[in-house]
């Protein structure tokens, strides 16, 4: 929200107080509290009629620190709050803080990370690296709160940017990828791909100058980034209270393993999800007969499938989510899922959290109060999606068994794994459970929805086999994989607008990412559907879904059809690799689709750039955005090595380069070590069996060492490799005794 009027003035109707002077600072262990005058006190009768604002300060976690801006304390707490796996309190760690104070100032450190303030005189905060270099600050009006006429009580912060800083993240954003000088607003909302709204709202940053800052407070959070005050990230919460918690680096890398450290890290998800997914798409026409067409045209096409997926209209129409087979078109459902496993498919299917009248599990969930009520204890209803739908209600932990208990009966009939649509339509005019406030819950029911998703099928089919196909998240979500892109449109705009979410996404803590290969509205150009089947393809995970036309390769012609086949296999060959890259994910919060500003935080070139990523540590992917093939795309430094053609490129360089549809810039780093399997038919397989390690050795002769881990499906180590060049010459070390080759690249 803005609150001023250029830089002089406040905007008509606001009244702004500012954290002026600092008229005490209390130290009390590992924590810091600081009270400042909004006003110069020049005699006693200044400390009357006037307002002070508490700033209080501690460690959460390791090279984390928390500052609390309070105005009035006395406001109950209602929540809900973001959970916090890794902060201290619930680890039962001791605090990782130490306080100290030094003449006229004040400290407190946590790791690499110090946050100093004056103990008299003007009051500010500065955040402080290992050595000594503040990252940011908060100034003059950096600590303040508002009232606005009509409009409540605002608390609000002002953090520094330096010259050239930039700022990424905040969720899944479709806007540009840099985020100066936007205006951004956590607030769930449908909005597709092609807005500045967002299915997932996470009130995170990361700057490039190594820290990250996260606002804690699941409601609506304002964020003006450099745009009210140029050279400040300003975020703010209409509270009396407000928590936000600046994370060290000092790299990129650092910052996302602290924060998911503290919101929790990503689940792993089965390597069998990793494979191509296929759907019924949305407002089709399907039954079994459709869904046996689709399944055995791409077997005998050979495009290997693993996961099948039925969108809504598995369910009677006016009848969602009532988790019943419509069986005017499904009469065996469990055959017919039993006879689509026999094929060596996993099953999916769509739900949501939403309850039509015209179902039977309306009349239930109403007559238990399961549902969220208005005011005046009436179910909360309204006729957008469905019918007179109701909304679960799952801070009622009997609401949430029952919900969870309907999906129990869908997994005992064979299904795997669950797109779990929706969840961001949140009203603000109820009542729940809990006594939840309402504005805090719009944006966390996901959070609510998405866990009891997956628990149940963690508890149902074991851990390291839960997956979901998620639309909404917030702060949090990604510790339950997959997310995917929503609402796309089936052209090259739209398919840069996805890779663009998907990155920010990526920079806000989230693990792993999908899209609509194709995009969901409207039907793609043949073109259009070849270069995003090869971008999907090399995304983290990979699905052909639309909305009112099928996604079936050879609808967009035979060309489409071994588009589809070659990088489908590339992708299983390349698993070994792949599946390390998710375990690290999985185990740091680095992301498996990463911005270039991850690997090369340290390359200005590379910061802005949101048309490439790496695709885990090694490889660099530059979808082809144009029908031609024309791509233009940043290689840095050192050699590179074309993965498809051989050939070789040194960086630093920009290069412009036409593909087919065969082909687009996939480069291997120099120094890799790419772990290949043999098995093009499956995402799943032995990886031992044939393994090939493909060695990008430095030029010259110079010793070179490289550790390569070859994961199990479980994510544990199957077998370990050292690659050693010494004298020119190279060898591996390894425990395993199984056969392998070594292929020398360069």
């Amino acid at each position: 929200m803005k609150f001023t009027d250029g830089f002089w003035q406040l905007r008509d109707g606001v009244h702004a107080s500012y954290a002026t002077e600092v008229r005490d600072v209390r130290l009390s262990g590992d924590r810091l509290a600081a009270y400042a005058a909004v006003q110069r006190v020049t005699r006693r009768g200044d400390t009357l009629n006037a307002p002070l604002i508490t700033v209080e300060a501690h460690a959460p976690a390791e090279g984390v620190i928390a500052v609390r801006v309070t105005h009035h304390a006395g406001k109950r707490r209602k929540g809900p709050d973001f959970e916090l796996p890794g902060a201290d309190g619930h680890t039962g760690a001791a605090s990782s803080a130490t306080t100290a104070r030094d003449g006229d100032t004040a400290e407190l450190t946590s790791g690499p990370l110090t946050l100093r303030l004056p103990t008299k005189g003007d009051f500010g905060l500065e955040f402080l690296d290992a050595d000594g270099r503040v990252l940011t600050s908060a100034g003059r009006k950096g600590t303040a709160f508002a009232t606005v006429d009509g409009g409540g009580h605002h608390v609000f912060a002002q953090l520094a940017l330096g010259v050239g800083e930039q700022v990424y993240g905040l969720g899944e954003r479709f806007t540009p990828f840099v985020k100066n000088g936007q205006v951004v607003d956590m607030w769930q909302a449908d909005g597709g791909t092609s807005s500045e709204q967002a299915y997932k709202n996470v009130p995170f940053y990361l700057s490039s100058r190594g820290y990250g800052v996260f606002v804690n407070h699941p409601g609506k959070v304002s964020f003006e980034v450099g745009s009210e005050a140029v050279g400040q990230v300003q975020f703010s919460v209409e509270d009396q209270t407000m928590e936000y918690f600046v994370v060290a680096g000092p790299t990129p890398k650092d910052v996302l393993t602290r924060y998911t450290g503290l919101t929790g890290r990503p689940a792993l998800p089965p390597a069998w999800s990793f494979g191509l997914w296929l759907t019924t798409s949305f407002t089709t026409s399907y039954d079994e007969a459709t869904v046996n067409s689709f399944v055995d045209g791409m077997a005998e096409r050979g495009i290997p499938l693993s996961v099948f997926h039925f969108d809504c209209f598995w369910m009677r129409e006016y009848q969602w989510s009532d988790f019943e087979w419509d069986p005017e078109v499904f009469p065996d459902p469990v055959g017919m899922i039993a006879r689509l496993k026999e094929k060596g498919l996993r099953i999916c299917v769509w739900i949501n959290p939403y309850i039509a009248q015209k179902g039977a599990l309306y009349e239930e969930g109403a007559r238990k109060g399961y549902f969220v009520e208005t005011p005046d204890g009436d179910v909360w209803q309204w006729d957008k999606w469905q019918a007179g739908m109701a909304l679960v209600d799952f801070t009622n932990p009997e609401a949430t068994a029952w919900y969870q208990g309907k999906l129990k009966a869908l997994l005992d009939q064979g299904v795997d794994g669950f797109k779990t649509d929706f969840g961001e339509r949140i009203p603000t005019d109820v009542v729940w459970h809990d006594g939840s406030d309402t504005e805090r819950m719009h944006n966390y029911y996901t959070h609510l929805y998405n866990k009891a998703v997956f628990e149940v099928l963690e508890k149902e089919r074991g851990a390291g086999e839960a997956v979901l196909f998620a639309r909404s998240a917030t702060a949090g979500g990604q510790q339950y994989p997959v997310h995917w892109g929503g609402d796309c449109w089936s052209s090259f705009e739209a398919m840069g607008e996805s890779l663009r979410g998907g990155l920010s996404l990526s920079l806000s803590g989230f693990g792993f990412w999908s899209h609509d290969i194709g995009g969901f509205e409207g039907t793609p150009d043949p073109a259009v559907f070849k270069r995003w089947l090869a971008f999907g393809l090399l995304s983290s995970h990979s699905r052909l879904h639309g909305s009112s036309s099928y996604r079936v390769p050879w609808e967009f012609g035979d060309e489409a059809v071994d588009v589809a086949r070659q990088f489908t296999r590339l992708k299983h060959r390349l698993m070994p690799y792949l599946y390390g890259a998710a375990v690290e994910a999985h185990r740091t919060g680095v992301p498996m689709m990463r911005p270039m500003l991850l690997e090369f935080p340290g390359d200005p070139s590379a910061r802005p750039l949101d048309r490439q990523y790496l695709l885990g540590p090694d490889l660099l992917v530059a979808p082809v955005f144009s029908a031609d093939g024309r791509v233009e795309y940043y290689v840095p430094e050192g050699t590179w090595t074309h993965l498809l053609t051989g050939e070789t490129v040194t960086g630093p360089v920009w290069r412009d380069e036409t593909h087919g549809f065969d082909s687009l810039p996939l480069l291997v780093r120099q120094g890799a070590v790419l772990a290949l399997g043999a098995d093009e038919e499956r995402p799943d397989g032995d990886w031992l069996d044939g393994l090939e390690l493909r060695v990008f050795a430095p030029e010259g002769t110079g010793d070179f060492t490289r550790t390569v881990t070859v994961p199990g499906l479980t994510g544990e180590a199957a077998a370990v490799y050292e690659v050693i060049r010494e004298d020119g010459a190279v060898r591996v070390q390894t425990a395993t005794d199984r056969p392998y080759t070594v292929t020398v690249v360069g």
